[in-house]
């Protein structure tokens, strides 16, 4: 299966008197990157959230996002007295410190983060397991976004195939013309030769022929389509496997460049030379594409 790296997941749940949302966002990146962003309450946690995501992503920077708010849906407020006291506390401290105003409002207390917690959620002794309730959440999320990026990478996979089934095209022409190169030039360099010496002196057959064969060892192009081929196979072999292609995939298209413009250099023939212009073009599309498989 062929996955993109550009993805996007969701997912919310309640637990231990929170709602917490997860959103999971990939995109392109050389290795697998995970960057999570949650509450430092659960900072604990994050070596096996970032595991949990290694297991489902094998490449691309992948950003989590953690969030909860309390559930209030459900039930009542209560006070949450350590809290409230921290606050005080450090206000007061302030004061002593800085000659800062540490008086603290009841409004203004009671907007302070973790001051008021649902009436179902005691504030101390929590026995949610956090690690497990997190771990479900973010299951759901990187489902979504395995799914989305499945689906991705199926489509890029099949664009991939229609560059790559142009280029076969453009190969089999470009065995087509390559033996009329040699006698293109043979025709035009023996009439060149006729328009100068207008009859004032016979043509070297034998200094004709030497120039001819210089010239076809200097425009044969055999080795790279002969090269082209094999790469072609490799190609297509690995869009149709199920390891990760995107850094093969690039370098096969790295190697397929090389000899195309290898023969653009030696080509020395107006359709040769239109067939190479397409090839180039048709790489660089599939290169974009490969860019973004994982």
């Amino acid at each position: 299966m062929s996955f993109s790296m550009t993805g996007y997941g969701q997912s919310a749940m309640q637990s231990g008197g929170y709602k917490i949302q997860f959103e999971v966002k990939s995109v392109n990146h050389r290795y697998c990157e995970v960057v999570l962003r949650m509450p430092r309450e659960w900072n604990s946690y994050e070596d096996g959230l970032r595991r949990l995501v290694q297991q489902h992503v094998r490449r691309g920077r992948i950003d989590v996002y953690v969030t909860r708010e309390s559930d209030t849906s459900e039930g009542s407020m209560m006070l949450n007295r350590s809290a409230a006291e921290a606050y005080i506390r450090a206000a007061r401290e302030l004061e002593q410190l800085y000659g800062i105003d540490g008086k603290l409002g009841v409004a203004e207390l009671l907007a302070l983060p973790d001051v008021m917690l649902p009436a179902e959620a005691p504030p101390e002794g929590d026995d949610t397991d956090w690690e497990a309730a997190l771990g479900e959440g973010l299951k759901q999320a990187l489902a979504q976004l395995v799914a989305m990026r499945s689906t991705e990478g199926a489509h890029l996979i099949q664009d991939c195939r229609l560059r790559l089934a142009n280029l076969a095209a453009a190969r089999t022409e470009l065995l087509r013309l390559a033996p009329t190169v040699v006698e293109d030039y043979r025709f035009k360099l023996r009439q060149r030769i006729v328009e100068l010496q207008s009859g004032s002196f016979p043509i070297d057959e034998h200094r004709l022929g030497t120039e001819v064969a210089l010239f076809a060892d200097r425009c044969s192009i055999d080795e790279e389509l002969a090269r082209l081929g094999s790469h072609f196979e490799q190609c297509e072999e690995l869009l149709g496997g199920s390891e990760p292609q995107g850094r093969k995939l690039d370098f096969l298209i790295q190697e397929m460049n090389r000899e195309v413009n290898t023969i653009g250099s030696k080509a020395n023939h107006l359709a040769l030379g239109g067939h190479v212009v397409e090839m180039k073009a048709e790489l660089e599309k599939m290169r974009e594409q490969a860019a973004n498989l994982e």
